[in-house]
């Protein structure tokens, strides 16, 4: 199986021919790995911008993530065939569950069921899960195996460090990804990591994303900025201090930036 590449280009929020530049511009810089969603309503647009860069589909990774009005058993393999139309792709390299169940009306043995059939039958590469919290996990591990759990994707950046959800991952093996990595731009003004910036030659941004790298998470960080986007990668040359990590590390407020009305009770 492709590892998930480190770095990818998030696309949430990212709509029409900002969403096509974005892609693009990604591509052309050297982002091999595209995150997208049904409910972002921009996997034809995704899809678009990769079949035009003319980059190998062989050097992709395209992740998309199933919303919750298809976790239903019968649901679900439909709307990830319909997914991969819109992104002109015989095959995703990773199908995430985008959340729980709301209320868990659909068990979690049931939509994960269905993604591992998905795999089998060759619509995704691999699968993980998104948004879960530790009971949700052990549930998932439960029915596909905790092997079969490519990356679990959680909102993580210097104010959410969501201690319990990455320990409880890490114990059982689980890859994870951050998303909203430099927390909507506020990393962007805060002291600490501007310091650190400062120190390094760098941009609070790189310092953020190196942060989260250095702690073997996945970060997929979004930009409609051409210039934002080529910065962010020079996260990947970025090497902080262990008292560097530790300063970041104090930022931490329980500062959760998606908290929609039917998501879980956290941990």
């Amino acid at each position: 199986m492709p590892q998930i590449p480190t770095l990818g280009l998030g696309t949430f929020r990212l709509k029409d021919q900002q969403v096509i530049d974005s892609v693009r511009n990604g591509l052309e810089l050297g982002y091999r790995h595209i995150d997208t969603a049904q409910i972002y309503g921009n996997e034809s647009e995704v899809g678009r911008a990769i079949a035009e860069s003319g980059v190998p589909r062989s050097e992709l990774f395209v992740t998309t993530k199933i919303w919750t009005d298809n976790l239903g058993a019968d649901k679900l393999i439909p709307s990830l065939k319909e997914s991969l139309h819109k992104l002109r792709l015989e095959q995703v390299d990773l199908t995430l569950i985008h959340w729980p169940s709301p209320k868990d009306e659909i068990q979690v043995a049931e939509y994960m069921a269905a993604v591992l059939e998905a795999k089998a039958a060759g619509l995704t590469a691999q699968l993980g899960v998104s948004n879960f919290t530790n009971a949700h996990l052990q549930q998932a591990m439960e029915v596909v195996g905790a092997e079969q759990i490519a990356t679990h994707q959680v909102e993580i950046h210097p104010f959410l460090q969501n201690r319990k959800v990455v320990e409880f991952a890490r114990e059982h093996g689980i890859h994870l990804t951050a998303y909203m990595p430099l927390a909507y731009g506020k990393v962007m003004t805060d002291p600490v990591i501007q310091e650190i910036a400062t120190k390094h030659a760098a941009n609070p941004a790189q310092v953020a994303l190196a942060w989260a790298l250095q702690q073997g998470f996945a970060v997929i960080p979004s930009s409609t900025k051409r210039a934002n986007l080529e910065s962010n990668l020079g996260a990947l040359n970025l090497t902080l201090s262990d008292q560097e990590m530790a300063a970041i590390a104090k930022l931490e407020r329980g500062e959760r930036l998606a908290n929609p009305d039917f998501a879980p009770q956290w941990d």
